[in-house]
């Protein structure tokens, strides 16, 4: 089955291994084949944008999934994993799922379960600065 893609002016995909950036106009395609690794632009972290652990996390788990070889970069994952689980106990049933996904070589799907990670993350991050924010009035209050 075919997956359609339609990019916005100037907006990138990864497809296999290339990078494809579109033009000044939209565009619809096509793409065929088998388990092929497809990125739009706004599912795609660098290193430089990658600046939670959980981000890290999808980071190692999207360059297994369009490496050509996967394993070069499970050292880097099970690392990065390790040291967040041991600071987040409380995402144990997530990670579970990424790494079952691994396991089984269902990269996209560990990738999805990822983006569930940062979410998760993100609103832990929230909920800490919105107690912090509350410890500060009530101290400056009193």
């Amino acid at each position: 089955m075919a997956l359609k893609v339609e990019l916005k002016p100037h907006e990138k995909i990864i497809v296999g291994s290339c990078v494809i950036t579109n033009t000044d106009q939209r565009a619809k395609f096509l793409i065929e084949g088998e388990r092929l690794p497809v990125l739009r632009e706004k599912d795609i972290l660098t290193p430089d944008t990658a600046d939670t652990p959980a981000k890290l996390i999808y980071l190692a788990v999207q360059l297994m999934y369009i490496a050509h070889d996967p394993q070069d970069h499970h050292a880097v994952y099970f690392d990065v994993m390790r040291d967040f689980l041991s600071a987040v106990p409380s995402a144990a049933g997530m990670i579970n799922e990424i790494n079952n996904h691994i396991l089984s070589g269902d990269y996209y799907k560990a990738l999805k379960e990822s983006k569930k990670l940062i979410a998760y993350e993100k609103g832990l991050l929230d909920q800490a600065r919105s107690l912090a924010a509350e410890a500060d009035f009530n101290s400056a209050a009193a």
